[in-house]
């Protein structure tokens, strides 16, 4: 069976081409407006001066100097002229070496800025954002989008506003040389410009579609790389590399496609300059014959229509790489265009230290606006209790859990913590006083050390090994190669699960929060195990609000308060030994799970 990728943000920018979005991009260069200001004069002044000086004492050597068919040269005006030249070819290098040198530094600190100001973007975005796309195609945002602006900003922009510049000057020379012969030889440049301004449109919908190519390639990468192991156990590796290279060919099409397209700008710019150079040479010709221009003055007139096609073929490449620019420059703006659906209001305030009171008002949520997740809910917590909450897999458990840490916005009712409407309030100082162990838990690279004081940077040594010990994770970490000291990688996958779950544990414990999440907090871990540390924990439990989230018994029995969920719907709700006193969902619950223990 055939597989199909279907990713909702990689669609093609139909609209016009919006050119506020470059607007938004000269921002990041704005603060270094002194730099490019720089590299302006230095380039206006010595770079091209000294281009537009130089056919002009070429002209006057041949007239003056070297003076054809009357065979009375100056020798010394010759040397000067010469002296003359060599001198501005020193300076036009130098003037070019400068910058380039100060356009590199420039354009890579604007790559930098726009890159953390998307980066930091993105991680203010909520989760719904992240669950209608795929890691990788966020990746390539901040990698490939990113670094395909490195020509232009670098060397593209400040290049493309000296050559218009010379350009400018070439055209005054060369209507003020011979204003007939200068307007025939620029006749053809409107031309040129009317079919490129036909194949824009084509060129940037074509790069876009290359930039979906590679996100969905990423995409792909990333998550072959995650399921590695699925892949490798149902043994679908062939599979998955035809699958592959089914997407990278498409890719390399895509590729020539658009490379193609962006390769005729070349023979539309050498076809208008070779018609450019032909007037040239039959008008020139037929001026010089009938003595109303001089050879010194022709000569200078085809060595500026020389220098006339550089500029507009250098314009002709960067108006290419615009039009490759174009497309990323959309779908980065695209990103930080996009709103948290999780906000906070301008007057938040800081939330005050927690006592640890939640209460849950009339709550109803959908992940999707046509298909509720929860219902009515009502919940009354007193600081200091724990709440175990039960149900079938999709019943709302940690639905629950993600409005009460503020990841989602509920659709109607309100949550709140001591009194506080949680969206009063700002996400920050909401979700440090909240501490959270998943049952997938994240371990980042760098030290198990660096891991456990995520939540909490500041805790010294002593506080981190404290919160260890308090999970029983000590030991453990102390058996390995460098302790705490000891570098795990990516995702941790060089631990157990298990350990994994230890360190995530101690890592919420160290936070030192007054409300403390535990969704499937010990399902990774063995029995024995978990027996060990369940004192542990009835200890660390005391004086914090807690809401548990499991399927042992032996995990949620002991909760002050057994929250029974069925379908988004408060069904049940009381003690253990409350519950089993009746007959109903949670004994059903309980009786299933003691019935496969026994089998």
């Amino acid at each position: 069976m055939s597989r199909k990728f279907v990713y909702q943000d990689d669609e093609l920018i139909m609209k016009p081409f919006n050119w506020k979005q470059m607007a938004r991009l000269f921002d990041f260069i704005r603060p270094y407006r002194l730099e490019v200001a720089k590299v302006a004069v230095v380039m206006t002044v010595f770079g091209m001066m000294t281009r537009l000086a130089i056919p002009l004492l070429m002209g006057t050597a041949i007239d003056r100097a070297i003076k054809p068919g009357s065979g009375e040269g100056n020798v010394p005006l010759l040397f000067a002229i010469a002296g003359a030249m060599l001198a501005l070819y020193g300076l036009r290098w130098w003037s070019t070496h400068y910058t380039i040198n100060l356009t590199n530094r420039v354009g890579q600190k604007v790559i930098f800025d726009l890159r953390s100001a998307l980066f930091r973007h993105i991680q203010s975005l909520s989760f719904r954002f992240y669950d209608k796309r795929p890691a990788g195609s966020v990746l390539v945002r901040v990698t490939n989008d990113v670094n395909s602006l490195q020509d232009t900003l670098s060397n593209g922009i400040v290049n493309s506003i000296i050559d218009i510049l010379q350009l400018i000057g070439i055209i005054v020379i060369l209507l003020a040389l011979n204003f007939k012969l200068g307007l025939a030889v620029m006749i053809t440049v409107p031309i040129m410009f009317l079919v490129s301004a036909s194949l824009r449109k084509r060129i940037r919908l074509a790069w876009q579609v290359v930039r979906i190519k590679q996100s969905r390639i990423n995409s792909h990468l990333n998550e072959s790389i995650q399921g590695i192991r699925i892949t490798q156990a149902f043994a679908q590796e062939n599979e998955n590399k035809r699958f592959f290279d089914g997407m990278s060919k498409s890719n390399i099409r895509s590729w020539n496609f658009a490379s193609a397209l962006n390769q005729l700008f070349g023979p539309v710019i050498e076809v208008t300059s070779a018609i450019g150079t032909l007037i040239l040479l039959l008008y020139g010709t037929y001026l010089l014959q009938n003595h109303a221009m001089t050879v010194g003055t022709l000569v200078a007139f085809v060595s500026y229509v020389g220098s006339f096609w550089e500029p507009i073929t250098r314009l002709g490449m960067m108006y290419s790489q615009l039009l490759i620019s174009m497309s990323s420059v959309e779908r980065i703006f695209e990103y930080m265009d996009e709103q948290p659906a999780v906000a906070e209001k301008e007057q938040a305030k800081a939330m005050p230290p927690l006592q640890g009171a939640v209460r849950f008002e009339n709550v109803s949520f959908g992940y999707e606006a046509d298909r509720l997740a929860l219902r009515g809910i009502h919940l009354d917590v007193k600081p200091g209790m724990s709440i175990a909450l039960v149900g079938h897999t999709g019943s709302g458990k940690s639905t629950i859990i993600n409005l009460l840490c503020r990841f989602y916005d509920v659709t109607e009712g309100s949550v709140k913590m001591d009194g506080v409407d949680i969206r009063d309030v700002t996400l920050g100082s909401i979700r440090s006083q909240i501490g959270i162990v998943l049952q997938d838990t994240f371990i980042f690279s760098g030290t198990i050390r660096d891991n456990i004081r995520y939540g909490r940077p500041d805790a010294t040594d002593a506080e981190v090994e404290a919160a260890a010990r308090s999970v029983l994770a000590h030991d453990f970490i102390t058996k390995l190669p460098d302790g705490y000291d000891t570098q795990v990688q990516e995702r941790g996958n060089a631990l157990s699960v298990g350990q994994r779950q230890l360190i995530s544990f101690a890592r919420a414990l160290l936070a030192d929060p007054k409300v403390l999440i535990l969704d499937e907090a010990t399902a990774s871990i063995d029995t024995e195990t978990e027996l060990r540390i369940q004192e542990a924990l009835n200890t660390l439990l005391q004086g914090r609000t807690s809401f548990i989230v499991a399927h042992r018994l032996s995990t949620i029995r002991h909760a002050d308060s057994i929250v029974v969920l069925d379908h988004g719907v408060i069904v049940e709700q009381g003690t253990h030994e409350e519950l089993m006193k009746r007959p109903g969902h949670y004994r059903s619950l309980v009786d299933a799970q003691y019935r496969f223990l026994t089998a």
